[in-house]
């Protein structure tokens, strides 16, 4: 049995990840084994989102696992963001490396090296690319998926020859991540600018996909940065503009990982295991065979060539002997939109038995119409999974306009809307004083008019909560 999530939801989570067979731990501390159940979810995921990247323009590319370090200290800003999380290669080959190099915790720097030497006139601009690597950043307390050392992710680069046009690509790929969290995953996130204590290290400005947890928690699911010139001055990455002038640069990044499986369990998840949303469910639909008598596995494999025919990832459980309750638990367990139970009753009554796992209801379909009626739930469930992930943050979001009742409400989690002046003094108050976190800048009317923290003129609405 799972740990039920009101007990204890982080103990729900591990048993989550164990049971489905998502992930456990490597043998280095803080590594992670991605099993073959969750690796297909991602694997899912990878392939919507590099798509829906493509059309953007990115076209994808793999930098190396090893900087220098004397390419992170070129820009100081971000080596000091990331110098707590670094892990630094100092020897090889037996022996010591004449300059040490770090394992990747981000790719700006070695990409902005090469960028400096591809780009020279402004008939090289845009340059987009995008990565699909591993990173490495020291974790002090690290979570399946959540937080670990080394962790699967998407990462775009792009070079523009104007900062307007940096800004609008670093807009447009924060809306990407939107749609597709929003469309393929179905979690509802709110989408706005971090504070300045928030931003990413040699950012501009960052932009943030956030979601709220079924613990009251709120989860950074992606980002995008507006780099400006910062490391085009840093990395001397310059172009001949159409007069024939020499300019800098502007640049952008944007990355998501697989955080984001994290989110998708803490959002759906239920006592009886992951609810998938189909988009990016590895099986969609599962044909249990009940037993093995004559005609049944025929008409298992008859269901599975139509529900394929029809486009829907199926697959035919034909393990008899395992019991039918423990195979109908496994599936709960991994969440399988949809199953379809078949067996010698269902062939003598001609119906068959569908099982949606959103809401665990059973219904019975004619048999010759199973197919057609378990693909017709798979749209219906990605739009109920969507609905409940929205109204459960709308129904734990509130206006938050005292600093102690503010306190006091945030023990029970969820986010808070509050007036802020846009002090880092405050928002380092804030983080030290009660836990909570500016996940993001909004737009929307303040709940007051002076700041939750200072009682200063309010100059933003901010979103507000503890975070993972």
């Amino acid at each position: 049995m799972l740990t039920p999530q009101a007990e204890d939801f982080p103990a729900w989570y591990q048993d989550v990840v164990a049971r489905a067979e998502l992930a456990e731990n490597g043998p280095a501390r803080g590594s992670m084994v991605v099993r073959p159940w969750g690796y297909a979810v991602w694997e899912l995921m990878q392939a919507d989102m590099d798509r829906r990247i493509k059309e953007t323009g990115a076209c994808n590319a793999a930098f190396p696992l090893f900087v220098p370090l004397s390419f992170l200290e070129k820009e100081k800003q971000h080596v000091e963001g990331f110098s707590p999380e670094l892990a630094v290669v100092t020897h090889g080959g037996g022996e010591e490396l004449a300059e040490p190099l770090v394992v990747r915790p981000t790719s700006e720097t070695v990409v902005n090296h090469y960028f400096a030497r591809w780009v020279q006139s402004h008939r090289d601009l845009p340059l987009r690319l995008n990565l699909w690597n591993n990173v490495v950043r020291w974790e002090l307390r690290p979570r399946l998926f959540l937080r670990t050392t080394e962790f699967l992710w998407q990462e775009g680069h792009t070079v523009h020859a104007t900062y307007a046009e940096a800004v609008e690509e670093t807009r447009r790929m924060l809306e990407v991540y939107r749609r597709f969290m929003e469309e393929s995953l179905a979690i509802s996130v709110v989408t706005g600018e971090k504070s300045p204590g928030e931003r990413f290290a040699s950012a501009d400005h960052t932009f943030t996909c956030e979601a709220l947890m079924r613990d009251g928690k709120a989860l950074q699911m992606g980002t995008s940065h507006n780099l400006g010139h910062n490391f085009a001055r840093a990395f001397d990455i310059r172009f001949s503009d159409v007069g024939g002038a020499s300019r800098h640069a502007a640049t952008t990044s944007w990355g998501t990982s697989t955080r984001m499986i994290g989110g998708m369990i803490m959002v759906h998840g239920d006592d009886h295991g992951l609810r998938l949303p189909p988009a990016i469910a590895p099986h969609q639909v599962v044909v249990l065979q009940i037993d093995e008598q004559p005609g049944t596995g025929e008409a298992a494999r008859r269901l599975e060539a139509e529900l394929r025919g029809l486009g829907v990832r199926t697959h035919v459980d034909a393990r008899t002997h395992t019991s039918f309750g423990r195979r109908s638990v496994d599936w709960e367990l991994k969440g399988v939109p949809v199953r379809i139970e078949l067996g010698a009753r269902e062939l003598t009554t001609g119906r068959a038995t569908l099982v949606r796992r959103d809401d665990r209801s059973k219904s019975a379909v004619p048999l010759d119409g199973a197919a057609r009626a378990a693909a017709d739930l798979l749209d219906e469930v990605q739009r109920v999974l969507f609905a409940a992930s929205r109204r459960f943050r709308e129904d734990h979001t509130h206006p938050a306009t005292d600093l102690d009742e503010f306190t006091r409400r945030l023990g029970d989690g969820g986010l808070f809307l509050a007036a802020w002046s846009g002090s880092e003094e405050s928002e380092q108050t804030l983080r030290e004083t009660t836990g909570a976190t500016i996940r993001c800048l909004v737009d929307a009317d303040p709940p007051a008019s002076t700041c939750l923290v200072t009682g200063l003129p309010a100059r933003h609405t901010v979103l507000l909560g503890r975070a993972y």
